[in-house]
């Protein structure tokens, strides 16, 4: 035995409305973060909540700046032979490496600066990420 029943409907408060703000402006409200499309009819008095498709997600893109230094990309001119200045970025030369953890006794694969590299040489992998903050547990 399946029972019918109506389509639930969802109110919402309005907010305050100035005089000058016209009912046509405020007939649609999107939400992007949730991917619902809730629309009101002003006119008719009635509210009506559509779902639409969610959003793709988008890659992660690493940053280009090193965890262990901070080092970023640098703002330099490009200087031509007539002296045109152009603005170009300077990158960070950043590198995937496996470094050997001592604590942890195993490889660890990190994306670090060629300056960060050479500090690790010198001071070790523990000091140089308890100094930055990092924990090579979670890599």
């Amino acid at each position: 035995m399946a029972m019918a029943t109506a389509p639930a409907s969802i109110c919402f408060r309005r907010p305050h409305l100035s005089k000058t703000t016209s009912v046509s402006e405020l007939g649609f409200v999107a939400s992007q973060l949730s991917g619902i499309r809730i629309s009101s009819n002003l006119l008719q008095g009635s509210n009506s909540v559509s779902f639409l498709s969610t959003p793709a997600l988008q890659p992660v893109i690493a940053r280009r700046v090193c965890p262990f230094t901070g080092k970023k990309a640098n703002r330099a001119n490009k200087v031509s032979f007539s002296n045109h200045k152009t603005k170009k970025l300077q990158f960070v030369n950043l590198q995937y490496k496996k470094v050997w953890w001592e604590a942890g006794n195993r490889y660890v694969k990190l994306r670090l600066s060629t300056k960060a590299l050479k500090t690790i040489e010198k001071n070790g992998l523990d000091a140089v990420a308890k100094k930055a903050g990092i924990d090579l547990r979670k890599k």
